[in-house]
């Protein structure tokens, strides 16, 4: 069995000679090939070495490692359809952020000529639509409401932080106060909207306890884009960044001006999004229960169908 670092190597060998990857094309960085391999950093540094040495990539100032210039690919007839701009399109941005999306290198992927996806596409702005309304579709929700309100807020709730986790752009692309009116983001606030059906809510207040819910959602979503924009930058995971902080952290104790502070990093805390999120949607849902329960005007005493 070939040595890791060789499988990793004989994979993006195959991508560059399909034309997956093309001359000038970024190759995946050593953190995104522990991230889809699930290996060491110093066996993607080892692939990436073995692939400059045979002259497959190059490594850039200020870019990265390329697809190196004059390497064979096997030439094929691009499919160019609106579909396969936006599974590409969601692909760069997957890797690299929304930051790095541009008509230019979408028609560069697809190895066309630049103006040709705008005969699909009108521009960038209907392009992320587009993204938009294919990263939601990837989410299955359930053909049948569930069995009770908090059920129904959380099952959706979850599917978004889902989407969200596999796309990072995502919840930067999405607008609360100018919702985009797509198919399949309508059918998340159906969704959402149909949980409380029947609990008798005027319909702004079933508007207002759909769009909290939503933007605990999109609100700890956006981390995820920066911190794996930070990481990207100073090649540091968040722990080993805060591992950094020690003596900045120490200076500010030592003034003693913060001891609830003090007495909470005393405990070790560690900041994890998707415990962060299930934490605060927990919460959130136990808010809602009481208001709804002071909407049905019974004192405040949560007897509306909620978790077994």
């Amino acid at each position: 069995m070939d040595a890791p670092y060789l499988v990793i190597a004989a994979e993006i060998r195959r991508r560059v000679a399909d034309g997956e990857l093309r001359p000038g094309d970024r190759v995946p960085s050593t953190r995104e090939i522990t991230r889809e391999w699930g290996v060491a950093l110093a066996t993607a540094t080892k692939a990436l070495a073995a692939l400059r040495r045979e002259g497959v990539v190059e490594a850039l100032p200020r870019i990265g490692t390329v697809v190196a210039a004059g390497v064979p690919v096997r030439r094929r007839e691009p499919e160019l359809s609106r579909g396969r701009i936006v599974e590409v399109a969601v692909e760069l941005a997957d890797a690299e952020g929304l930051a790095a999306l541009s008509m230019r290198g979408i028609a560069a992927r697809l190895g066309v000529a630049t103006m040709a996806p705008y005969r699909h596409v009108a521009g960038k702005d209907e392009l992320v639509l587009l993204m938009i309304d294919h990263a939601l579709g990837t989410v299955p929700l359930p053909d049948t409401a569930p069995p009770d309100w908090r059920t129904g807020l959380e099952v959706a709730a979850r599917a978004q932080w889902a989407v969200c986790r596999r796309h990072p752009w995502l919840a930067h692309a999405l607008s609360l106060t100018r919702p985009q009116l797509l198919p399949n983001a309508v059918a998340h606030s159906e969704r959402m909207l149909r949980s409380l059906d029947g609990l008798g809510l005027a319909p702004a207040v079933a508007f207002q306890v759909y769009v909290t819910v939503f933007n605990h959602v999109r609100g700890t979503a956006v981390n995820l884009e920066w911190e794996r924009e930070a990481e990207s930058a100073s090649g540091l995971t968040d722990e080993q960044w805060m591992d950094t902080q020690s003596t900045a952290l120490r200076a500010v104790l030592a003034t003693g001006r913060f001891p609830a502070f003090a007495r909470t990093v005393a405990g070790g805390v560690d900041l994890e999004l998707d415990e962060l999120f299930d934490f605060g949607l927990q919460r959130l849902l136990d808010g809602i229960g009481g208001h709804l329960a002071e909407q049905r005007g019974d004192g405040g005493a949560v007897d509306l169908p909620g978790p077994a």
